[in-house]
C-alpha cells in the first residue's frame, strides 16, 4: 500500500506548476491589489459585484498562502497538512478557482476538535481543511477592509490594529473615571449559535456579490465530521477557521452600536464585553436590559465570566491597578502542573525547556498586570514544583544520600531526609529549598517570570 504523500505525488506531474505560479490564475497579471486599506484606495462595497475575482487575484492568494503556511495547524477531514498546501495547489488551483467563479465551490465539512475550558466544560472548534482555510484567508483580507472601519472603536477583538492590552486599558480608564462595577456578559456558546439567516442579512448589508454571500453560507453549513459522520449544521460559526472571528465582529456590531446609543461606558472583546457603571443597581439593570436584547435581537444568551484575564484593584492612594484574575493563576498553574507531572518519565532538562517555552508566550500576555509579586509567588511555586520531581526521581535512600550530599547540605541533614518517609511535596521545601534555590535553576536555563516582567516591562 503506497503513502498518503506517494499518492499525492502521483497526483502532480512533475514541472506541471513552478512554485512561483502555484496561485497564479491566468489572465491577473497587474490586476488591483487585494488590500485597499493598505495602498489608500477606498474599499468597494455596496455595488461591487466582482468581489470574487478580488478574492481570487494572484497577489491576494499568494498572501493568503503565506499566512496559512505560518499559521500552520491541525488538518482537517481530508488529513492534508499545511506543508502539502502548495503541492494540492498545483494540483487541483485552477479547478477550484473556476468554482469560485462560477459560485460552484463546496467546502468540506470541518473536523470536531474538542478542548477543555478553564472554568470546566468544553470548547468545541471546527477545523477546516487547509484548502478551505486558504480560501477564508482571502476572504478574510478582500472582507476586512470592507467591515473594519465601520466596527466601534470599543471593539478590540480579532481586528487590524488592536489588541487585548488595548481593552484593559481602556476598561482600565473607565475604573479610574469612578465607573467601578463591571457587567461581565460573556455570550453563552457564542460561536456554536450564531443565527445564519441574521449573520447573512449583515453580510449582505455591504456584500452584493451573490457568488460571496452563498460561497459565506456554505462555510456556516458545511457541516461537522463526528467520528466519521458528517452531521449538519443550522446555527453557529465553526471556531478555528479564519473567516470566524470576522463574521463575530459583524454580528455583535449590532450590539456595540447598541450600547453607543445608550452612552455606556464598554469594551468588547470578541463575545466577552464589559459594560462599566457606577452603582451595583446600575450594574443590575443594564444587565437585565442587555440580556433581553441579545435574547430578542440576536437570539443569543448571556452568562458571566472574567474578562480577558485580568481583574482590576484599587490601591492606596485611588490608583486602578491591572492584576491577575483569579482564574488565570489556576489556569496556569494547571499547565505547570502538566509540565511538571511527577508521573511522567522526563529529565529535569526537558522540563525546564517546556515551562521556558510555555511561559514566554505567557508572560507576553500578562505582563500587562501590575503586580509584581504574584509572578515572583508563582516564581517559588513553580521551583518547589521541579524539586518535587527530582525528589521523585530519587527513589533509592542510597540515591538521595548521594545527591543530597552533592548539594553540600550537613550529613545529619543528608542522613534525615534521605530516610525520611514524608511526601515528595512537603520534602521538596525546607532545606532542599536552601539548597535548590533561584540560583541554582538558574545556572541550569530556567528562566524566572519576575525576569520576564521586569526585562518586557522595561521594553514597553
Amino acid at each position: 500500500m503506497s503513502s498518503r504523500g506517494e499518492r499525492r505525488q502521483q497526483k502532480t506531474p512533475e514541472g506541471a506548476y513552478p512554485q512561483e505560479e502555484v496561485v497564479k490564475p491566468r489572465g491577473t497579471e497587474g490586476g488591483p491589489s487585494s488590500s485597499p486599506a493598505r495602498s489608500g484606495e477606498s474599499p468597494r462595497g455596496d455595488d461591487d459585484n466582482g468581489l470574487m475575482e478580488r478574492v481570487v487575484e494572484r497577489n491576494n492568494m499568494l498572501k493568503a498562502l503565506k499566512r496559512v503556511e505560518q499559521n500552520g495547524g491541525a488538518p482537517g477531514i481530508d488529513g492534508i497538512p499545511t506543508e502539502w498546501l502548495r503541492e494540492q495547489l498545483r494540483a487541483e488551483w485552477l479547478r477550484i478557482r473556476e468554482e469560485l467563479l462560477a459560485g460552484t465551490y463546496k467546502p468540506k465539512p470541518v473536523r470536531r476538535v474538542e478542548i477543555p475550558k478553564p472554568g470546566g466544560g468544553k470548547r468545541l472548534l471546527g477545523i477546516p481543511t487547509v484548502m478551505d482555510r486558504l480560501i477564508q484567508q482571502a476572504l478574510l483580507q478582500v472582507l476586512t477592509p470592507i467591515f473594519d472601519p465601520g466596527f466601534s472603536e470599543h471593539s478590540y477583538g480579532f481586528r487590524p490594529g488592536k489588541r487585548a492590552h488595548d481593552a484593559v486599558r481602556e476598561a482600565r480608564r473607565y475604573v479610574q473615571e469612578g465607573y467601578e462595577w463591571a457587567v461581565d456578559i460573556d455570550i453563552e456558546k457564542f460561536f456554536d449559535r450564531v443565527n445564519h439567516d441574521i449573520l447573512m442579512a449583515k453580510v449582505a448589508r455591504k456584500v452584493k456579490d451573490k457568488r460571496v454571500l452563498a460561497l459565506i453560507r456554505r462555510y456556516l453549513q458545511a457541516g461537522v465530521m463526528i467520528n466519521g459522520v458528517v452531521m449538519e449544521t443550522t446555527e453557529g460559526t465553526p471556531q478555528g477557521g479564519p473567516l470566524s472571528p470576522l463574521l463575530a465582529n459583524i454580528l455583535l456590531d449590532e450590539l456595540d452600536k447598541e450600547l453607543e446609543k445608550r452612552g455606556h461606558k464598554f469594551v468588547r472583546y470578541a463575545d466577552d464585553c464589559n459594560i462599566y457603571v457606577k452603582s451595583k443597581r446600575a450594574g443590575e439593570r443594564v444587565m437585565e436590559s442587555v440580556k433581553r436584547y441579545l435574547q430578542e435581537r440576536l437570539k443569543l444568551k448571556i452568562n458571566e465570566q472574567k474578562f480577558l484575564g485580568f481583574s482590576m484593584h484599587k490601591a492606596k492612594g485611588g490608583q486602578i491597578l491591572i492584576r491577575l484574575a483569579p482564574q488565570t493563576i489556576e489556569r496556569v498553574k494547571a499547565k505547570i502542573r502538566e509540565i511538571t507531572a511527577r508521573n511522567k518519565p522526563v529529565s529535569i532538562a526537558v522540563r525546564i525547556g517546556c515551562l521556558n517555552t510555555y511561559l514566554g508566550g505567557w508572560m507576553g500576555y500578562f505582563a500587562l498586570a501590575e503586580t509584581p509579586s504574584k509572578f515572583e509567588e508563582l516564581d517559588g511555586w513553580i521551583r518547589r514544583r521541579l524539586r518535587l520531581c527530582l525528589w521523585k526521581q530519587w527513589k533509592r535512600v542510597r540515591t538521595r544520600y548521594r545527591e543530597l550530599r552533592a548539594l553540600g547540605l550537613p550529613e545529619e541533614v543528608v542522613h534525615e531526609f534521605a530516610n525520611a518517609r514524608k511526601g515528595p511535596w512537603r520534602m521538596a521545601h525546607g532545606p532542599m529549598n536552601r539548597a535548590l534555590g533561584n540560583a541554582c535553576w538558574q545556572s541550569q536555563g530556567l528562566v524566572s517570570l519576575t525576569e520576564r516582567y521586569q526585562r518586557i516591562r522595561k521594553a514597553w
